[in-house]
This record gives structure tokens, sequence and C-alpha cells, in this order.
């Protein structure tokens, strides 16, 4: 849900490279609750003018669902980020993604640029929503905690391969090929930054988009952890992670059957279930599930 009201849902963001019109509907026309048009890491840097006109008529050409099409630009302290942004605003995206942030100063910094290009393309002022990626170089692994109140922030993700080479790593994976001990921490600092600020927290992409399986696993863990959604390279991975970041069920039901014996039983802090205690965070944990299910 976003802040002015507007439900969005945020399980899979599919990203799709700006040069290619035809990536470009595919990843509009699927199940992904989000399609990204990447400007940045996947757009050669001679590329880039040619990939900005392409997305910019692209958004122009859609008569509807601009919200669900968002932009990942160039980093702020780059060379393109304002290019970027200028050519994108007057084709409306639902929202932008903003890599290798450095801290909340880099969303204010943002939320500037965008309040004057929305003024300009008679865009409602603040309907362009952010999302952050928080964990992409050494020094921003210190701010992740920083986002509360950050404008236009909606959500926030990491990354490990920027990380990694900040880092001057040449792996940034175990020999189980689990993330390493660095990189599970990003993914700890954002989930953790993510709920200090109030946004939604994003897991980082899979590489291998073949593993389905192996994509389901960990999706459905990182759910467990509290993220509420996922990043996605390939179309053929978006219906696996909008089932995993979907409450079954099951899952609803014994939620639905906690709320009720709360309820039932208003004023009480603690109480007896099925052979142990239930106590205020249960309750909590099970009217967040509902919430995330739409009830």
């Amino acid at each position: 849900m976003l802040s002015d009201g507007v439900s969005l849902k945020m399980r899979s963001w599919l990203f799709a490279p700006g040069d290619s019109e035809r990536k470009m509907e595919k990843a509009a026309a699927s199940a992904a609750d989000i399609a990204i048009f990447d400007l940045e890491d996947a757009v050669a840097v001679e590329e880039k003018p040619q990939a900005r006109a392409r997305v910019r008529a692209f958004l122009e050409a859609q008569a509807s669902g601009h919200q669900r099409l968002w932009v990942r630009i160039n980093p702020l302290d780059g060379p393109h980020a304002l290019a970027d942004l200028a050519a994108m605003m007057p084709g409306r995206p639902g929202g932008i993604m903003l890599p290798k942030a450095r801290g909340r100063a880099d969303v204010e910094l943002l939320d500037h640029y965008l309040s004057a290009l929305e003024a300009a393309a008679g865009i409602d002022l603040g309907a362009t929503k952010v999302i952050a990626l928080v964990t992409e170089t050494a020094a921003a692994m210190y701010s992740t905690g920083d986002y509360c109140g950050a404008p236009r922030l909606v959500a926030m993700t990491w990354g490990a391969e920027d990380l990694a080479d900040s880092l001057g790593a040449s792996e940034n994976r175990n020999a189980d090929g689990s993330y390493g001990f660095t990189y599970q921490l990003a993914r700890s600092l954002c989930l953790i930054g993510a709920a200090t600020a109030g946004v939604v927290p994003i897991e980082t992409i899979q590489g291998d988009f073949r593993d389905l399986e192996g994509l389901r696993l960990r999706a459905e863990q990182v759910r467990r952890d509290g993220y509420r959604g996922m990043l996605a390279i390939h179309p053929a991975q978006v219906e696996v992670i909008n089932q995993a970041f979907t409450p079954r069920g099951e899952e609803l039901a014994a939620a639905q059957e906690i709320v009720d014996l709360f309820a039932a039983n208003p004023g009480v802090g603690a109480i007896g279930h099925k052979g142990g205690m239930l106590d205020r965070p249960y309750l909590a944990r099970a009217q967040a599930l509902l919430a995330l299910a739409g009830r």
C-alpha cells in the first residue's frame, strides 16, 4: 500500500533492458507486479541515449498501467542520472529505482529532481515513487538504517554483485552456493532498515533463472524472514515469486484463528492455545500476514 492510499502489489519486480523494446513488451505483459526498465547495468554507456528514447517512447505509448511501469536510472553521483530523469518523466513512470543509494540524502536529492520534473510535466507532486538499492557500495552499508521518513520511498532492496566489486572481493558465495557472511549481513541490514523506515523490503535477484525450485525455496525462506517481494531477471521467475510471496490458505486460516482467539478474549496478554502459549507478538504477526493477503 502506498502512502497516498493507492494499492500496489510489490511481490515481483521484473527487470527488462531499456535498449530492447521486445523485452520491455514482455515485461509489461507479464504477471510481474512491477516491470522495471533498466537504464543502468543492462545498457552500455554508448547506448544510453538510445535506450532513454526507447523507454520514454514505450511509456508514452501505454494507454494505462503506468503505476506498475518503473525505471532504474543510473546512480546520482554519475553523469547519466539527470539525463535519465529528464527523458523519463514526460512518460509518467510509476516509480524510479535508485541504484547505489548512499543514504537518505540521495533519496532527498532525487525527490527534489522529481518534484521539479513532475511540475514541468503536469504530474501530481509526489506521484512518482522510489525504491532504493541500499547495499551496493561499502559505505552504503553503514546508512541502511537512515531512511525513515525519506520522501517518496516505498521499498528498499539490496545487491550483492556491486557490493563485491566495491569490496574488491573475487567471490560473494560460499562453496555450497550460499551467500558469504558479508552479503548475508547486507540482506539483514536491508530488511532491518526497511522495517525501521516502514517500507517494503524486497529480496535481490537470483541469477540462475533456470533453477526455479531453488528460487522457490529461497523466496519462501526470505518471506519467513520478513521480506515481501523479490527482484527477477527473467519472466519465468515471476510466477514462482508471486506464489512464494502470496500467503497460502492454511497460513491464513491459522492466522485468522489467532486473531479471532484474541478478539474473543480482549485485554488478555497471553492465551493458551494447542498446548502452548500465545502472546501479543503472535497476534501482531498474524495480523501482518492477513494484511499481506489484503484481509
